[in-house]
């Protein structure tokens, strides 16, 4: 490149370009100082300045920009180029686009004295920034290389849709953007009246934008709606809208709970620490128990992830007084002062085949969890695990150490609860063999040890393979051959959750079945016409025969039982070869399950049903009450779904015993939805109450609680309406056979692009960890790019 340093070249040179070029003229001018050192021809291509302008509004919040610099090159394009050796000035006219780095400049005409160094642009001037941020405005005056600057009547479109508009503008250091008389909104603007006040706004004397901090300060805020003042802020600071992690203080929380903290406030702190990690600081403090400081560390590595939550507080509430209100009168020194949890969750991964990772989860007592709304204080159990598994070709494989505390003090104690060390888990599904079937094998393997119970270890195997094949006249068969078997050392079987009494020693035992199972589905496939409509029918007998081994229910009194404890004999479990829901307990002999499957298919609609039964060789009396199988000829089961519109769907599942026509389990959901409006709902029903037949001694001479007789008769209903930006819903669930309600609840909210309010209501009224008609109420707003503001009790 020649040098020119003579003013009279640049501008002889100037001409000289223009004439020979009727178009655009893009030139490269190095300022130093103040003065015009270098000047080349580079090219003559219309597009190369949009393409900037283009490349540097895609970097909105990404904040990727190079700093201003007074080495680097600015580089112009403009319709005429003219300079006055008077006076120094070069005058850019006729769409002008300046640039340098990331930083673009665009106007009708610019000015610039190489010795003030001063650069004026007027009419239509717009400034893009490196993170994406554009000025608009119709006068702006700029020194040192760009980095300062005032402006009139200025316009800032932000990341996220952030839009903020004021009398006036400075710009120091091309860091900071003192904005006067200013409104900022990240709602739409109305295109028929830009002049008519967005949803919301915040009008400020002074907002100062901080692109260095990555912050925006208002000072002598409103929060207007429709341009209606509502709410005063003296002082208000949020994140750049750019920023997706910004360090500083995000948006406190208050809230109130009468029973244990009364009013509280949370007011939390983020600290992104760098780009893999973060710290959340969350301090809470109360009128009615002690402070708590909790905290949140989150880092994401190449091979892996780790997340900690943990907190201290001084828990002051009298526990001993809510146990006599309760009735229960045990001690718990430990429920009061000094009181603390601890979550992790950590995965790594070995390589492309094998992973690692833990699960800890602790805390000193459950009406700590209980007094300051620990997430997950309303379940039975903290989980807690460490685990190795790997993914191979049809293959997996994981071992896991688990352990679990009670945190539902009336429920679950501590210490009837099992350490699993440690439960090794491998599934293999093979390719087609050269008889045309697929072999599958599993085992789940474990030592398990309880201070309050039994304790085993086992070894568990299943082996499985299957061959179908299809006959000319269009039945589908399936051949299946299966093993299951178990292996036991076990001991204090007389406790819980077995209670057998006369086995007070340690017992090795172990039960194998066979299974050969044969299946057939005949579908019977034809098309129909209703009216204009074309449709399908399938009707299709299905038959299953199972010849295996008489297991009595599986019950064998020498042997524990773990994964086994329920019995579910449905349409979902109707062809099933194994009906208890692990390997503990085998459903075995023989039997042969029958079935009707069909199905209409028409212009969106549907009816679909399935309803069969088995026949038992030998009947099983070691089953709970009710399970549907305790005779030669089972309760019949039944499945229906219909949709014979878009506007309604149901289904609906039913058991009913042959012998006395009584419906011994049934169910069914339905779901009605208009433009704007539906309603959903749900029954269920059984002449038993199936959680509590291990609650004591089932095997005891009086057999299981009472509470095991009572009937479940309970009803859901909801309904939930839209209209426009609004939306509100309510639910309501009740025990009909207790003749009592469950829960209730609703919501109601506003949303739109840039608002949302939720308003949502929760009364509980069973009792949950000693808890009974407990109500809730959360009320959120949230703003776009401002944050959400909560309130909930």
């Amino acid at each position: 490149m020649r040098n020119y340093s003579s003013p009279a070249l640049f501008k002889k040179l100037a001409r000289k370009l223009a004439r020979k070029n009727k178009r655009k003229t893009l030139l490269l001018i190095s300022i130093v100082s103040g003065s015009i050192g270098g000047i080349g021809l580079l090219v003559d291509q219309d597009g190369f300045a949009q393409q900037q302008i283009q490349i540097a509004t895609s970097n909105i919040g990404k904040n990727s920009g190079t700093p201003f610099s007074g080495k680097d090159p600015i580089t112009f394009q403009a319709d005429n180029v003219s300079y006055d050796s008077k006076t120094g000035e070069v005058t850019w006219q006729g769409d002008v686009h300046i640039w340098q780095n990331d930083h673009i400049l665009r106007a009708d005409k610019v000015v610039y004295n190489r010795t003030t160094n001063i650069a004026t642009a007027n009419g239509n001037v717009s400034m893009v920034e490196p993170d994406g941020e554009i000025l608009f405005t119709q006068h702006v005056q700029l020194g040192e290389n760009m980095r300062e600057g005032v402006m009139d009547q200025v316009y800032a479109l932000l990341a996220d849709n952030g839009k903020l508009a004021a009398n006036g503008a400075r710009r120091t250091g091309g860091k900071v953007h003192d904005f006067s008389r200013s409104v900022y909104t990240a709602c739409p603007i109305c295109e028929k009246d830009p002049k008519k006040a967005p949803f919301w706004q915040l009008r400020s004397y002074q907002a100062i934008r901080d692109m260095e901090n990555q912050r925006i300060d208002f000072s002598d805020t409103f929060i207007d709606f429709f341009g209606i003042p509502v709410f005063y802020m003296p002082f208000f600071s949020i994140v750049d809208p750019s920023v997706k992690r910004q360090s500083g203080f995000l948006i406190p929380s208050i809230n109130f709970s009468g029973k244990y903290m009364g009013a509280y406030t949370t007011i939390p702190y983020y600290w992104a620490m760098n780009k893999w990690s973060d710290l959340t600081f969350n301090p809470l403090f109360a009128t009615k128990t002690g402070p708590q400081l909790s905290a949140i560390y989150r880092a994401r590595f190449n091979q892996g992830m780790l997340r900690v939550e943990g907190g201290i507080a001084d828990d002051t509430i009298n526990h001993r007084r809510r146990q006599r209100e309760l009735g229960d009168y045990s001690t718990h020194s430990k429920d009061n002062g000094a009181q603390g949890y601890l979550f992790l969750k950590t995965e790594w991964a070995l390589n492309q085949n094998w992973r690692y990772g833990a699960n800890l989860n602790l805390a000193t007592s459950s009406f700590y969890m209980q007094d300051y709304r620990i997430n997950g204080y309303g379940q039975d159990t903290l989980n807690s695990d460490l685990y190795l598994e790997g993914f191979g070709e049809g293959a997996y494989s994981k071992v896991t150490l688990q352990g679990y505390q009670g945190i539902n003090h009336y429920t679950v104690n501590s210490s009837d609860l099992p350490f699993v060390l440690p439960r090794y888990t491998y599934n293999y599904f093979g390719q087609p063999d050269a008889l045309g079937g697929r072999f599958s094998f599993n085992t789940t393997n474990f030592v398990l040890y309880r201070s309050n119970g039994v304790s085993d270890q086992r070894g568990q195997a299943s082996l499985n393979w299957d061959r179908p094949f299809d006959t000319d006249i269009g039945q589908k068969w399936l051949v299946t051959l299966h093993v299951d078997s178990n292996i036991y050392n076990a001991s204090h079987l007389y406790e819980q959750p077995l209670y057998l009494n006369d086995k007070r020693g340690r017992q090795f035992s172990g039960q194998a079945l066979p299974t050969l199972a044969v299946k057939m589905n005949w579908p019977f496939l034809r098309e129909f016409k209703l009216g204009d409509t074309t449709g399908t029918q399938v009707i299709e007998p299905i038959v299953q025969l199972i010849a295996a081994p008489h297991s009595k229910g599986g019950r064998n009194w020498n042997m524990p039982n773990e994964d086994s404890l329920a019995y579910e004999f449905s349409d979902t479990t109707l062809f099933a070869l194994n009906r208890f829901q692990g390997t503990d307990r085998l459903d075995g002999g023989a039997r042969a399950n029958v079935g009707v499957h069909g199905n209409w298919a028409w212009d969106g609609r549907q009816v679909d049903f399935l309803v069969g039964q088995s026949y038992l060789e030998h009947v099983t009396k070691n089953l709970p009450e009710n399970s549907g199988v305790n005779r030669h000829m089972s309760d019949v089961v039944g499945r229906l779904r219909l949709s014979p519109s878009q506007y309604f769907s149901t289904t609906g599942r039913m058991r009913v015993s042959p012998y006395d026509g009584k419906v011994t389990y049934g169910e069914g959901i339905f779901n009605v939805g208009f433009n704007h409006f539906g309603i959903n709902g749900g029954y269920i029903y059984e002449p038993i109450t199936p959680y509590y037949y291990y609650w004591g001694n089932p095997f005891s001479a009086q057999g299981p609680s009472n509470l095991f007789d009572q009937k479940t008769s309970e009803l859901t209903l909801g309904a939930s309406t839209d209209w426009k930006n609004w939306h509100a819903s309510a639910f309501g669930r009740r025990s009909l056979s207790r003749k009592e309600n469950v829960a209730i609840g609703g919501t109601a909210g506003y949303r739109n692009d840039c608002f949302s309010m939720d308003v949502i209501y929760l009364k509980q009224y069973t009792m949950i960890n000693g808890e009974q008609n407990t109500d809730t109420v959360l009320f959120m707003l949230t703003f776009k790019t401002l944050g959400t503001f909560g309130i909930n009790g």
